[in-house]
């Protein structure tokens, strides 16, 4: 298979150890939480903003940070053929080095989303970007390409009409590609080292937005795959199913794991506890008033939050689905919530940012900014910063 690829000069950056690495769709953890207690509560158009950096195409790709780099995807061209891969300095917004790539997949998407939807992943010393048209591309942090694969030329059936956006996870050395839709529907482990194929498994048909998460359990690092059907909890180097939950799930949001419990958007949502044994799990609750819309579930403080359709955010008890406090945002909304300890932050499609207070026996906004642009993406905090995307920028806020 050949690929034309297209390199703009590097500009090469000393990678620096950080505490804060927010790696992957939703976080390092796939659950939208962060440590970080010095991220700004207050933001403002006129205070906030430590930089604003244009970038060259379209994008509902989350941004990702690894030390003092932040990683992102974007789609350009005609027919949104040409495929970018960009790394920005974290202090002060300048591109490091940006890799261009030509799609070898199809890239018709529905006129919402676009060939850049998923978010990139890494482990720490490689980043992996997955596009809508099913190419798949590793890089080191310096933007060295270490392999690449087409997986539409090796399964040509693989899409779906409006356009794929799953997001890979790397668990065990294994990047876990959820390429799901009406026709050739499969899932599959590629080996980090080499974008070597581990395994294969074919998937229930039917156009699937949803992103894999991982999760441990008894020493081991699992997989979770959702669909229409359920989740399948795999083991990541074999692709072998230890267990599943057949009772149906949404295609949109993702399942979240906070403490070892998988929170599945599921008949509203419903909670599963791994059993011991690592086959079987327990099902500890379910509640149809948690149904979450387009966005994930995310957890902080002992709580879990959900974000529905009509744009109310509701806290409950992840122990036991009991309902807290409700409170109602200015939506609609995309993109998934992220939450430190303290507050919780959201942003609208129509870019207004919200702060909300989620210490109290209410939830409460303290704070609101409106970047004035269209914002599909789930946010990014590293570093005590936030880190939001449009088709046209990228924002660092706070930090």
């Amino acid at each position: 298979m050949k690929t034309t690829i297209i390199i703009s000069s590097a500009i090469a950056c000393s990678l620096t150890t950080a505490l804060a690495d927010w790696t992957a769709f939703r976080g390092s953890k796939g659950n939208g939480f962060a440590d970080a207690p010095k991220l700004t509560t207050k933001l403002d158009e006129k205070k906030s903003i430590a930089w604003k950096t244009s970038l060259p195409g379209r994008g509902l790709s989350s941004p990702i940070a690894v030390g003092d780099k932040i990683f992102l995807t974007a789609g350009s061209g005609p027919r949104q053929e040409r495929l970018h891969v960009i790394a920005l300095n974290a202090k002060n917004g300048e591109t490091l080095w940006e890799r261009q790539f030509v799609a070898t997949g199809r890239t018709v998407c529905h006129k919402k989303t676009c060939v850049a939807a998923p978010t990139p992943v890494s482990d720490g010393k490689f980043v992996v970007a997955q596009f809508s048209s099913n190419d798949v591309f590793c890089l080191d942090l310096n933007g060295n390409l270490k392999w690449l694969r087409g997986l539409t030329s090796d399964y040509p059936n693989a899409a779906n009409s409006l356009g794929m956006s799953s997001s890979p996870v790397v668990a065990n050395g294994v990047v876990i590609a959820q390429v799901e839709n009406d026709a050739d529907s499969f899932s599959a482990g590629l080996d980090l080292s080499t974008g070597k194929t581990l395994w294969r498994k074919q998937r229930p048909k039917g156009a699937n937005w949803t992103s894999p998460v991982s999760f441990g359990h008894q020493g081991k690092e699992l997989v979770a795959l959702q669909a229409k059907t359920g989740i399948s909890i795999l083991e990541p180097r074999t692709g072998k199913e230890l267990w599943n939950y057949a009772e149906g799930a949404s295609t949109i949001p993702s399942t979240t794991v906070a403490g070892g419990d998988l929170f599945v958007p599921s008949n509203g949502l419903t909670a599963l506890r791994p059993r011991k044994d690592g086959r079987s799990h327990t099902q500890l609750w379910r509640e149809n008033k948690l149904r979450p819309g387009t966005a994930s579930p995310v957890v902080s403080g002992g709580k879990i939050y959900v974000l529905n359709n009509a744009n109310v955010f509701t806290s409950a008890n992840p122990a036991t689905g009991e309902l807290g406090w409700r409170l109602r945002l200015t939506g609609p909304f995309s993109g998934s919530p992220v939450a430190t300890k303290t507050h919780a932050y959201v942003f609208s499609e129509k870019g207004l940012g919200q702060v909300i207070d989620i210490t109290g026996k209410e939830g409460k906004i303290v704070s609101t900014i409106d970047l004035k642009e269209t914002i599909l993406c789930t946010p990014a905090i590293s570093g005590n910063a936030l880190y939001v995307r449009s088709d046209a920028h990228v924002w660092k806020l706070g930090g």
